[in-house]
C-alpha cells in the first residue's frame, strides 16, 4: 500500500515537473523568433480574481476531493473535477479577499497603490495546487508580449498558502527557484524551515518542532513517561516523529510506545492492527499526529474494539474538528487534550462575510459554488433574485440565515486569523519596500525597488524583516528560517453530563522574542475523562525511590526500567536516579541507601566489656604490686626480704607496676601522643624489668662461684652499685632505641577503612616496622639471657633457691612474647591492640606471681622459715 502511494507520488511529481518544463521550454523558445510568448497550455482553474496594481495569490482547500485523471494516455488528459464543498476553506479565502479590501481601505498602508488577488481553489490535491502555484508565477493570458529585455511586474508578488505541508514542500521547491515568496497559514512541517532547500518560504502558523514542544511540557507536567505515538504517513507525520524521537528521552523525562507501527495508513487491516496494540499496551496516553479524516478512520476501529480508557493528546489537525465531537464518541475521546492554533478574532469580518451573495458579487463562481452546494439553490443570470430550485423556492430571509449559521460563526477564527496575518506580513512587507529612499536602498549600489518593476526576490528581502502587531495584540515577525513567532491554544474536550460537547482553553504556550518560552496551564480547568476525576497514570515503569537507581532493560524503550538498589557505600536520595553516587570517606550509606551517615568507628575502648576487663585486669595487677611492695617493704629486715638484694626487688616490683599501667595506653581512641608513649613506655618498662631480674640471676650465680675456694674476688664485679649500674647502662639501650624510633619514624594514628567498609578502625601504626622489632628483639635477648643464667642456676645447693623462680617466671615470659607475634600479625584493629595489653598483662602477672608469690606466703603464712637458718639450708634437713 505504501509502496504503491509513493510510486504515484513520484509519478505525480515527473508528471509536473515535465509540464512545468515543457511549459517554459515552449516560452523560451517562442521568444527566440517573436517578441512575444505563447502560452501552450491553460489551466481551468476554479478561482476568485480582484483587480489591482499590485496582485497577490492564494491557494485555499475550497473543495475536498477531485476526480483522477485519464492516464491511459490514449488521448488528451482531462483536468480533474473538484467536488465536495469545504465551508472552512471558502471561509478562509474570503477572509484574505477582506483582509486585502480593509487594506485597501486603510490610507495609512501602501497609499496610492490598490491591491488585488487571484485565489484559487486546490481541492486538497497536489497536482492541482501545482496548477493553480504555476498560474499564479506565470499567468494565465494566451499571449504575452515581452518587453525590452523580458522584465515588467510577475503576474503576483507573492502567494498566501498552502494549507498542506506536503504541497508546501512541493510548490516552495519550484517556484523558490524564482524566490516568489509563498506565506502558508497552515503548513506547519519542521522540514520547511530549512531555508537553504526553502529559500523563499515563510509561514504565520508555528513549526510541528513547536508544537511537539509543547505536547512534551503536557506529558512532562503530568508526568507521563510511556506515551503512545500515531503518526500520519506523510511530510506531516514523519516530521513530527523525528522531532519527538529527537525530544523526547531521559533528558525530556519520557518515551515512545507504539513505535513500531508507524505509519499510519488508511489500510483497514493496518488500522485494526494497531488500535489491537493500543488495547494491549499499558500506556495509557496516546498522542495522535494526524488529520481529521484519518482519525475519523481510526476512531471507528477504537469505536468497534471498544478501547476506553486512553488520554488522547490531538495535533492542532484534529482539535477542533467538530465532526468527532459527538456523543457516542464522547466515552472514547472526552477529556481529549489538544494543541490548537492561535484564536484570533477579526474585527469587521463578520459582517463582511454576511454581504457574501450572489447577487452582489459580480457572478463568482466560488460563490455560487457555496449556495448551489450548501442551500441547493440555484440563481439565475443577472442580479437578481432568488429563483425556484427543485420545485420549491428559497427566500431571501431563508437563505440569509443559513448563511448565518453554516459561514458566519467568527467566535473561533484559527485558520482564519493566520491568513489575516500572513496577508498583512505581505501587505507590510511591500508598504516598507516601497518606502525606501532612492540612494539608500538595501540592493545593489544602494538601490530600491520601483511599483513599475518589481520583484519578488526583492519582497523576500523585506519579509524577513517585517515585524507588526495584529489589532488582536500578537507580535508577527519572521526568523531566520522564516518561522513566525510560535504560539499554540491548549485545548480540553470538556464533556457535559447532557451529552453535550464543548472545547475549552485551558492554557498556552508561546515563544516571545524577549522572554523565551512560557508554558502556562490551568489545571482546574482540565475536564478528566477518569474515575476520579485526576490525570491518568501512564508509565511502563514505577518510579525508582530513593535508595535504588535506574536500570534499563535491554532491547526496550528507556523509560521501561527496573529498580536496583544501590550498593553499599552508595546512596541516591533522588527519585528515578541514574546512578549511585558514593558517600564521602568518612561516611557510609543507611540502610536504605537514601543518604549517608558517619561510619562507625572501632578501637579498644574503655566503655566495652573488651576494655572494660583489660582496664580492670590491669589495674588489679598494679594494685597487687602496690601491695607486695608493701609487704616488702613492711618486712625488709627480715632475711627473705634481704636475700638476693632487696633493693633490686624493690625495682622489679616498682618496674612490674610500670608494665601493669602502660597497657592502659593501648586503651581508648588513638592519638598521637598516647601513639608515641605506649611502645617506649612498653619497651623500657619491661627492659627495666629484664634487667633487673638478668642482674639478680648473675648476682646468685657470683655469690655460688665466691662459696667456692678462690671465688672472693668475683663478688667485687656484683656490689650494690655495679647492679644498679648494670640495671642503668641496660635500660638506657632500649631507651635510646626508643628515641631513634620516634625521631626517625614515629608510629602515628591511622583511620583504616580497609578491614571494614562501613567502619572506620583508629590504629596506631608503628612507622618504622625495623624500630618495632629491634625494640621487641631487644627485650627478648634480655629475656632469653635471663632464662639461661636461670636455668644454669637452678641446682645450687640453698634451701631457697632463686633462680629456680627466676627460671620458672623467664619461661612464662618468652612463652607469652612468643606467641604474641603471630597472634599480633593475625588479629584485625583494635584486636591487635587487645592481644598486645594481654601479652603485657600475661607476662606481668607471670613474673609478678612466680617471683614474688612463693615469698609472699613464707613472709604472710609461713613466717617460722623467714630465718637466715632456714635461707641457708642449715635446720632440719626434712
Amino acid at each position: 500500500m505504501n509502496q504503491s502511494k509513493v510510486m504515484r507520488g513520484f509519478l505525480d511529481t515527473g508528471l509536473l515537473l515535465l509540464m512545468l518544463f515543457s511549459y517554459i521550454s515552449s516560452a523560451v523558445s517562442s521568444s527566440h523568433y517573436s517578441p512575444s510568448c505563447q502560452s501552450h497550455e491553460q489551466f481551468h482553474l476554479n478561482g476568485m480574481h480582484k483587480n489591482g496594481d499590485v496582485i497577490l495569490g492564494g491557494l485555499f482547500k475550497i473543495h475536498f476531493f477531485s476526480t483522477d485523471p485519464d492516464l491511459s494516455f490514449t488521448s488528451q488528459p482531462q483536468l480533474p473535477t473538484c467536488y465536495g464543498f469545504n465551508i472552512i476553506g471558502f471561509r478562509e479565502a474570503q477572509t484574505m479577499a477582506f483582509a486585502i479590501d480593509e487594506i485597501n481601505r486603510n490610507s495609512n498602508l501602501l497609499p496610492n497603490v490598490t491591491l488585488g488577488y487571484s485565489l484559487y481553489d486546490n481541492c486538497l490535491e497536489l497536482g492541482i495546487a501545482f496548477r493553480a502555484a504555476l498560474t499564479l508565477v506565470s499567468g494565465q493570458e494566451e499571449q504575452v508580449t515581452l518587453e525590452e529585455n523580458c522584465v515588467g511586474t510577475p503576474p503576483v508578488l507573492g502567494i498566501v498558502g498552502d494549507s498542506s505541508s506536503t504541497r508546501s514542500i512541493a510548490i516552495s521547491t519550484v517556484i523558490g527557484l524564482y524566490r516568489v515568496p509563498l506565506v502558508s497559514y497552515y503548513a506547519s512541517c519542521s522540514c520547511l524551515s530549512d531555508q537553504q532547500k526553502f529559500p523563499s518560504f515563510f509561514r504565520t502558523i508555528p513549526s510541528d518542532a513547536f508544537q511537539v514542544n509543547a505536547m512534551i511540557q503536557i506529558l512532562k507536567r503530568f508526568g507521563w513517561t510511556w506515551t503512545g505515538l500515531l503518526i500520519s504517513d506523510d511530510d506531516y507525520g514523519v516530521h513530527a516523529a523525528r522531532s519527538f524521537h529527537s525530544d523526547l528521552g531521559p533528558a525530556g523525562g519520557g518515551c515512545l510506545a507504539y513505535t513500531e507501527i508507524l505509519p499510519w495508513g488508511d489500510d483497514p487491516a493496518e488500522l485494526r492492527r494497531i488500535v489491537d496494540v493500543m488495547r494491549k499496551s499499558t500506556a495509557r496516553v496516546v498522542i495522535a499526529f494526524s488529520n481529521k479524516a484519518r482519525m475519523i478512520n481510526l476512531m471507528k476501529e477504537v469505536v468497534r474494539q471498544n478501547v476506553t480508557g486512553l488520554q488522547w493528546i490531538a495535533s492542532e489537525a484534529w482539535t477542533s474538528a467538530d465532526v468527532l465531537q459527538t456523543p457516542h464518541l464522547m466515552p472514547y475521546l472526552g477529556g481529549t487534550l489538544g494543541i490548537a492554533v492561535r484564536r484570533g478574532e477579526i474585527p469587521g469580518l463578520r459582517d463582511f462575510l454576511l454581504q457574501i451573495r450572489p447577487d452582489n458579487t459580480g457572478g463568482n463562481s466560488m460563490v455560487n459554488q457555496f449556495w448551489e452546494h450548501t442551500f441547493q439553490c440555484r440563481f439565475a443570470p443577472p442580479p437578481a433574485s432568488w429563483v425556484e430550485a427543485g420545485g420549491g423556492l428559497c427566500t431571501g430571509q431563508e437563505v440569509i440565515q443559513n448563511v448565518e449559521n453554516e459561514l458566519v460563526d467568527v467566535s473561533d477564527l484559527r485558520a482564519e486569523y493566520n491568513v489575516y496575518k500572513a496577508v498583512y506580513a505581505v501587505v507590510y512587507a511591500l508598504d516598507d519596500m516601497l518606502q525606501c529612499e532612492p540612494g539608500r536602498g538595501p540592493f545593489s549600489n544602494n538601490t530600491c525597488a520601483h511599483l513599475q518593476r518589481l520583484e519578488p526576490w526583492q519582497l523576500v528581502y523585506y519579509l524577513a524583516k517585517v515585524n507588526f502587531t495584529t489589532a488582536f495584540g500578537d507580535e508577527v515577525s519572521f526568523d531566520e528560517n522564516g518561522d513566525t513567532l510560535p504560539i499554540y491554544d491548549i485545548m480540553n474536550w470538556v464533556w457535559l453530563p447532557d451529552g453535550r460537547t464543548i472545547v475549552q482553553s485551558v492554557g498556552e504556550v508561546k515563544r516571545s522574542a524577549f522572554k523565551g518560552d512560557k508554558f502556562t496551564l490551568d489545571e482546574d480547568k482540565i475536564f478528566w475523562n477518569f474515575e476520579p476525576k485526576q490525570p491518568p497514570r501512564s508509565m511502563c515503569s514505577e518510579s525508582c525511590p530513593p535508595g535504588t537507581r535506574m536500570a534499563r532493560k535491554k532491547g526496550e524503550p528507556e523509560c521501561c526500567f527496573d529498580c536496583v538498589s544501590c550498593s553499599e557505600g552508595k546512596i541516591s536520595n533522588t527519585t528515578d536516579s541514574m546512578e549511585c553516587t558514593s558517600c564521602p570517606e568518612d561516611f557510609w550509606s543507611s540502610p536504605q541507601r537514601d543518604h549517608c551517615v558517619p561510619k562507625k568507628t572501632e578501637f579498644l575502648s574503655y566503655h566495652e566489656p573488651l576494655g572494660i576487663c583489660l582496664t580492670t585486669t590491669s589495674l588489679l595487677g598494679t594494685f597487687i604490686c602496690v601491695v607486695v611492695l608493701g609487704i616488702f617493704i613492711h618486712h625488709h629486715s627480715t632475711p627473705i626480704v634481704r636475700a638476693n638484694n632487696s633493693e633490686l626487688s624493690f625495682l622489679l616490683l616498682v618496674s612490674l607496676k610500670l608494665c601493669f599501667l602502660c597497657s592502659l595506653l593501648f586503651i581508648g581512641r588513638p592519638i598521637l601522643w598516647t601513639c608515641q608513649l605506649r611502645h617506649a613506655a612498653f619497651g623500657i618498662s619491661f627492659v627495666l624489668c629484664v634487667s633487673c631480674i638478668l642482674v639478680k640471676t648473675m648476682v646468685v650465680l657470683a655469690v655460688f662461684r665466691a662459696s667456692k675456694p678462690g671465688g672472693e674476688s668475683s663478688l667485687k664485679w656484683f656490689g650494690a652499685v655495679q647492679q644498679r649500674g648494670t640495671v642503668l647502662v641496660l635500660t638506657s639501650v632500649q631507651a635510646a632505641i626508643c628515641t631513634v624510633w620516634l625521631v626517625s619514624a614515629s608510629p602515628v594514628p591511622h583511620k583504616n577503612t580497609q578491614y571494614h567498609s562501613d567502619k572506620i578502625v583508629y590504629e596506631c601504626i608503628v612507622g618504622s616496622t625495623i624500630g618495632f622489632a629491634v625494640l621487641l628483639g631487644y627485650i627478648g635477648l634480655l629475656a632469653v639471657l635471663s632464662c639461661l643464667l636461670a636455668f644454669l642456676a637452678k641446682n645450687l645447693p640453698d634451701n631457697f633457691n632463686e633462680a629456680k623462680l627466676i627460671t620458672f617466671s623467664m619461661l612464662i615470659f618468652c612463652a607469652v612474647w612468643v606467641a604474641f607475634v603471630p597472634a599480633y600479625i593475625s588479629s584485625p584493629g583494635k584486636y591487635a591492640d587487645a592481644v598486645e595489653v594481654f601479652a603485657i598483662l600475661a607476662s606481668s602477672f607471670g613474673l609478678l606471681v612466680a617471683l614474688f608469690g612463693p615469698k609472699c606466703y613464707i613472709i604472710l603464712l609461713r613466717p617460722e622459715r623467714n630465718t637466715k637458718k632456714a635461707i641457708m639450708g642449715r635446720g632440719n634437713t626434712r
